[in-house]
């Protein structure tokens, strides 16, 4: 008998019905599809409102990596502002690695487990590290809590995209990722300047808490609209684990980790290029920083729609793009409209390449769909922590905070080369009739 609307609303979660034999249904979507329209779309809300909360954790360091320094760090500060603010950026490769880690050990670990139980352990992890962020006194602490904080966000990314996908239904796979990733980048228009303002104006850790009550909102949102349905139990870790034996899916995180760490390059050090490089003041900081997430809300969606119609023809054109944009923003950045504009194309083709990177790796990796899924979240914070450091080591060496964009189109570049091997293997094994 249908439930009424209202009732698909009440905040104790039915248990979607499996086959007669307590395995879940043959078909994937079942277990989703059969919700009210309004109950789907609260789920997806909830979805992206965590993709939200990780988008403001992730990039709000950024855009205050000189209020850190100067007060975590104040020694170095007062002797040389650029080596702080490259010290600094170690918070953001400690969240990035700690992605790395977490992202393929949870989600293999968890395979069994019924998605909507292991993503409401995963933000209340969220919730433990960012308050983690807010409360500790020193540096070394700071970066350890940077650490834990990044541990959830590849599973949380890898099983919300499953879920989401599955809302939605066939056909509209990468809609579905992109809508919760959507959630990432609109923190880049709304939540990222306002964290900024916040830690400006009322000291870094305020941003970190607003992060908090973020992941405390997402909680309580997934726990009262996202469907519990049951766990696959033949997914093993073993099962999940066979993704790494093959080469396409190691190609493809090589292009993520690599080619993706270009825009890490850029953005790490974004604030310091708008002051010291642009001649910008602090305050239009946060302004920037919504360019930035224009750029990529517009690239994200852009991306789920081209992804739907051609993963391979949306990685070359997007790649593509990306290397070219970091070429504009390293010529141009010193002039107001060329920063603008940098900005956004940046963001815009970066932004646009994470649909179709994560649809790929799904593709490739068969049977192993949560664990292909989260890695592709650990190699995009590889590339977060490589090009976070690269561009403080070119920082640190004198060669000014332009010098992090033409690392970053060095490292762009890789990845399209790696992008052509790996779509030439794809064309030989199509031509023989193998499976890669």
């Amino acid at each position: 008998m249908p439930q009424p609307e209202s009732a698909a609303l009440v905040g104790t979660p039915e248990r979607i019905p499996t086959s007669s034999t307590g395995q879940p249904s043959a078909d994937r979507f079942a277990g989703y599809t059969q919700l009210t329209p309004v109950r789907r779309w609260l789920a997806l809300t909830a979805l992206a409102l965590g993709g939200f909360g990780i988008g403001v954790t992730e990039f709000v360091s950024m855009g205050l990596l000189p209020d850190i320094a100067r007060d975590l760090l104040p020694g170095i500060y007062a002797v040389n502002p650029a080596d702080a603010n490259a010290t600094a950026g170690h918070l953001i490769s400690a969240y990035a690695l700690g992605v790395v880690v977490g992202a393929p050990t949870i989600a293999a670990a968890a395979a069994r487990w019924p998605r909507k139980r292991l993503l409401l352990v995963l933000v209340a992890a969220f919730v433990i590290g960012n308050l983690a962020t807010v409360v500790l006194p020193s540096f070394g602490w700071v970066v350890a809590s940077r650490f834990v904080a990044g541990l959830p966000h590849g599973a949380y990314f890898a099983i919300a995209s499953l879920v989401a996908g599955s809302l939605l239904g066939p056909g509209k796979r990468a809609k579905g990722i992109a809508f919760v990733l959507g959630g990432l980048t609109i923190a880049n228009v709304i939540g990222v300047p306002l964290g900024t303002y916040l830690g400006q104006n009322f000291g870094w850790r305020a941003a970190f808490l607003l992060v908090t009550i973020i992941f405390t909102l997402t909680l309580v949102a997934i726990l009262i609209t996202v469907p519990l349905v049951a766990g696959d139990p033949a997914s093993t870790m073993r099962r999940e684990l066979r993704a790494l034996g093959r080469p396409q899916v190691w190609l493809t995180l090589g292009l993520a980790s690599i080619g993706f760490g270009g825009m890490f390059a850029v953005y790490a050090y974004i604030a310091p290029v708008i002051t010291d490089v642009t001649g910008l003041s602090s305050a239009t900081v946060p302004f920037i920083l919504v360019a930035f997430g224009i750029g990529m809300t517009i690239g994200n969606f852009t991306g789920g729609w081209a992804t739907d119609h051609s993963v391979a023809k949306s990685l070359v054109v997007f790649m593509s793009g990306l290397v070219l944009s970091l070429i504009i923003f390293g010529i141009f950045a010193p002039s107001i409209p060329g920063l603008l504009v940098g900005t956004l194309l940046v963001a815009f083709f970066s932004s646009a390449v994470s649909p179709a990177l994560q649809a790929r790796l799904m593709d490739i990796a068969h049977d192993s769909q949560s664990l292909a899924a989260a890695l592709n979240h650990s190699a995009l914070n590889l590339g977060n922590a490589l090009g976070a450091f690269l561009g403080g080591v070119v920082i640190a060496a004198g060669f000014g905070y332009l010098a992090p964009s033409f690392v970053g189109v060095a490292l762009a570049t890789v990845g399209v080369g790696i992008l052509a091997v790996s779509l030439m293997i794809d064309a030989r094994t199509k031509k023989q009739g193998t499976k890669a």
